[in-house]
């Protein structure tokens, strides 16, 4: 039952402030006569006829989600790895800092025009520039993660003869998770925008092809339907990520609560 009460107490929580937006918007727009702002009851009666009464779920946003999940889940491969290896060697460290300072200074925008010379303008290109945005939370925040362990757990692994892959999930991995699981959620966040921006550039599908074809065709309507859910998957894919932060540091967010109890 208290869970049942906690479970809704959270969810009308995370929806209170969306929901009074939405009706402000509501409220503001509901006599609008603006070529440029239409009504939100007009957007959101074109958000059923074009997105969800036609085949451009199919056809523009899975082809999205699929170049947002391939990008995102490579950075996370390369982030953690190479993360891992940097914060573990301090020479290691010295050595690529420059170079990583230098690369993460580049807007990867920027890198489009150069992507789309060396992998074409098909999704691989997309994918890539996901990639580069994404990469940087993961592997600097992996970084300090594996930098900040605890001196004490190490002595004791060593002590107990705790080596090789085991000390490496068990006691490095595990103890970078909570900056890992960060640097994840800041590179979702990076990977969205990413996804839009590489789909305006020689792109056929896409949320992002479909919100700037709508500009070009001034179907301002249909263009504020595609914003509209470019938000809500954004914020879909932000709860999920959120439940996966749950799932994976339930130690982590249980160990904070029990020194929050020793601490009274």
């Amino acid at each position: 039952m208290r869970l049942a009460v906690r479970v809704t107490r959270t969810v009308m929580a995370a929806l209170a402030l969306p929901a009074a937006l939405l009706a402000l918007w509501w409220i503001l727009t509901a006599d609008s006569e603006s070529y440029y702002l239409p009504p939100l009851s007009e957007i959101l009666t074109d958000l059923d006829d074009v997105w969800l009464r036609s085949d451009r779920l199919s056809a523009d946003v899975l082809p999205s989600l699929l170049r947002l999940s391939g990008g995102f889940l490579l950075a996370v491969l390369l982030g953690v790895s190479l993360g891992v290896a940097i914060g573990s060697s301090r020479r290691l460290r010295a050595f690529c800092e420059p170079v990583l300072e230098f690369l993460r200074a580049i807007p990867p925008p920027v890198l489009v025009p150069v992507l789309m010379l060396f992998a074409g303008i098909g999704d691989t290109m997309k994918v890539l520039v996901i990639l580069s945005g994404c990469l940087w939370p993961i592997l600097l925040n992996t970084v300090e993660g594996v930098r900040a362990v605890d001196e004490v757990l190490v002595e004791t692994a060593r002590c107990y003869g705790v080596r090789g892959p085991a000390r490496l999930w068990h006691l490095v991995v595990r103890s970078a998770s909570p900056q890992i699981v960060t640097g994840m959620r800041q590179g979702l966040s990076i990977g969205i925008i990413l996804m839009v921006i590489s789909e305006m550039f020689a792109a056929s599908n896409g949320l992002g092809f479909s919100i700037i074809q709508f500009q070009r065709t001034f179907a301002v309507t249909e263009m504020w339907t595609g914003i509209l859910l470019l938000g809500l998957l954004g914020f879909l894919l932000a709860t999920l990520m959120r439940l996966f932060e749950r799932r994976a540091l339930n130690w982590y967010f249980g160990l904070r609560q029990a020194q929050r109890g020793g601490s009274r």
